[in-house]
């Protein structure tokens, strides 16, 4: 019982600790709290590292068969979202990336693909309607150059109307925010 009382404030850090690698849901709760301080906001600049080119040739397939093909896409601003339903971090920032969507969603002029990297419909679906996501959810169905997506999780990536990516994020980040939408709106 002493030795209880002496170590009661280590046993509970370490049991925390235990339950941060243990379940993914408290990982993504301390993330998306860690989010909402601003600290993990995008940032809503131009400026990335993809060589520059067009990248209107991916593909993309969504689970009733429709094909979605960024060539198609002209004019069209497209925002692109590599995640899993296991990534704690994709979790973390699913709610900024749906929040965005809602306020976007409506114009025309944005196309949202949120590309399930593990190609399993069913647990993301399955993902989506449990939280109440109303996110369009596809697989790629091309292959997508490693300069794009090398598989770092959660990946984010802006194509213009021109076919041209003008924005890059690897990890997780804060999507609903006046600067990104902003970004988003000059394209």
């Amino acid at each position: 019982m002493s030795f209880i009382k002496k170590h009661f404030f280590t046993l509970v850090l370490a049991g925390l600790l235990l339950v941060l690698l243990l379940v993914p849901g408290a990982k993504a709760f301390l993330l998306q709290t860690y989010m909402r301080t601003g600290l993990l906001n995008a940032p809503a600049k131009k400026e990335i590292i993809v060589p520059a080119g067009n990248f209107s040739g991916l593909s993309f397939v969504n689970d009733q068969s429709v094909y979605i093909h960024t060539a198609n896409l002209r004019g069209k601003t497209i925002f692109i979202n590599f995640w899993a339903s296991w990534c704690a971090p994709c979790v973390a920032e699913m709610g900024s990336i749906n929040a965005l969507y809602n306020r976007l969603s409506a114009d025309p002029r944005f196309v949202f693909i949120l590309a399930d990297a593990d190609n399993d419909f069913s647990k993301s679906i399955s993902f989506m309607q449990r939280n109440g996501y109303h996110l369009p959810v596809y697989q790629p169905s091309s292959g997508i150059p490693g300069n794009l997506f090398s598989g770092s999780l959660p990946t984010t990536i802006i194509i213009d109307g021109n076919g041209n990516v003008v924005y890059k994020h690897e990890g997780i980040a804060n999507y609903n925010t006046a600067a990104m939408i902003g970004l988003l709106r000059s394209l």
